[in-house]
């Protein structure tokens, strides 16, 4: 096996590592709750706890990456990786009637592992010899999805057949995923990224308007794509009236199959990202206003899938976009992005629930959802989704003067 591929390899299963810690956890909490009476404020802090470590690493990265043996971390990340998914998975065992504790501490172990490999793996990648870049890094993000939709489809199986009791198998059974991981990296030799030297070169970086640009477009694309992503099961439930089981497959699995498909297919045959960037948030839009005002529940839910496939190139295509346009901003450049994405992925959902919660609280709303035979949470729902499609929204516009601007400059992506 060639080093290249052995590398790419590592960069696969690392991308499918994100996928297990970002989306396991929530699979699992009503099955928390039902064992062991984690409260439903404790469950959503585990999610918080997750992108705010992301965060935190992304910005430390941003700054000090010059301090860092990328070689050394890189192969580090998949042992923690794994071993805050067997302390996830044993906190039952090693903490009985605190079960919280060993959940809490997994996710923060397994959260500073995602956090590095959003900011190094994309570098390591792009490092690696390929006759078009842009769809090779369309194909590592491509894994990602596909990976969400493995996790979602193997965890609602293994539940339903072996009992949620059983779910600690769950963890200790992905963990070989990080542990692949491992092996791939161990036995290749990770090819240099280009990091800035010192801290001034990351502060000259900071002046620039382009830089900020570009963070505002993942930003844009991380809120767009997540705030669907988390709210689509729940939306199909109680805002469409689309029975749980249904609502879990298509607001989750079907969403992933097609952020999946829309980033297979750029990887395949896609070219001119700036113009893929401005028709996504174009259909990003169509698709949150079908989702929130459709009064045919069948339109809402093809609404809610198809927003998969309108997002799929908005956080890896304004990533091209942002190291076309500063090449020499090596590291730094995909922990600054990837800090943007982050912060968008967290932001959005949060919005969106305050936006539901204020509605159901306001008498007039509640009124006016009564006039129309809806409920309030309905109603509340309907109002957090329109709000969500303020993100696509302005990135209709930021992509388009980002387009325009560099055709003029002659980059020709």
């Amino acid at each position: 096996m060639s080093n290249t591929l052995k590398v790419k390899l590592g960069c696969y299963t690392g991308n499918s590592s994100m996928a297990v810690v970002g989306n396991l956890a929530p699979l699992l909490f009503l099955t928390f709750r039902g064992l062991y009476g984690i409260s439903y404020s404790l469950l959503g802090l585990l999610v918080l706890v997750n992108f705010s470590t992301q965060l935190i690493i992304d910005l430390i990265f941003s700054f000090f990456s010059h301090k860092f043996n990328i070689q050394k971390t890189v192969r580090f990340m998949p042992i923690l990786t794994a071993v805050g998914l067997w302390i996830f998975a044993a906190s039952p065992f090693i903490f009985p009637g605190y079960e919280y504790t060993g959940l809490l501490i997994g996710t923060v172990l397994f959260s500073i592992t995602c956090g590095l490999s959003e900011v190094l793996l994309s570098p390591i990648f792009a490092a690696l010899p390929s006759p078009d870049p842009d769809r090779a890094m369309s194909r590592l993000h491509s894994v990602y999805a596909w990976a969400v939709v493995a996790v979602v489809g193997i965890s609602t199986v293994f539940l339903l057949v072996a009992g949620k009791e059983n779910w600690f198998w769950l963890p200790i059974f992905f963990s070989i995923i990080p542990v692949l991981t491992f092996i791939f990296y161990s036995t290749a030799e990770i090819p240099d990224t280009n990091q800035s030297e010192k801290a001034t070169g990351v502060l000259r970086l900071l002046k620039s308007r382009t830089l900020w640009a570009s963070v505002l477009a993942i930003f844009l694309g991380g809120a767009a794509e997540c705030t669907m992503a988390q709210w689509a099961s729940g939306y199909l439930e109680h805002a469409l009236g689309i029975p749980k089981v249904w609502g879990d497959i298509f607001g989750v699995a079907l969403f992933a199959v097609m952020l999946g498909l829309g980033r297979s297919l750029y990887g395949k045959f896609g070219k001119n990202i700036r113009f893929i960037l401005f028709i996504g948030a174009v259909g990003a839009t169509v698709c949150y206003l079908l989702a929130a005002l459709s009064p045919w529940p069948i339109v809402g839910l093809i609404g809610c899938g198809f927003t998969g496939f309108c997002v799929s190139m908005l956080w890896p295509g304004s990533l091209v976009v942002a190291t076309d346009r500063i090449p020499n901003g090596g590291v730094f450049i995909f922990a600054i992005m990837a800090a943007g994405g982050d912060l968008g992925a967290s932001v959005g959902p949060q919005l969106i629930g305050l936006i539901t919660d204020g509605a159901m609280a306001n008498e007039k709303l509640v009124s006016f959802a009564e006039s129309l035979s809806i409920s309030p949470d309905q109603l509340g729902m309907k109002l957090g989704m329109l709000a969500g499609m303020l993100f696509p929204l302005i990135g209709i516009f930021l992509y388009y003067n980002i387009m325009k601007t560099d055709k003029k400059k002659n980059i020709g992506k």
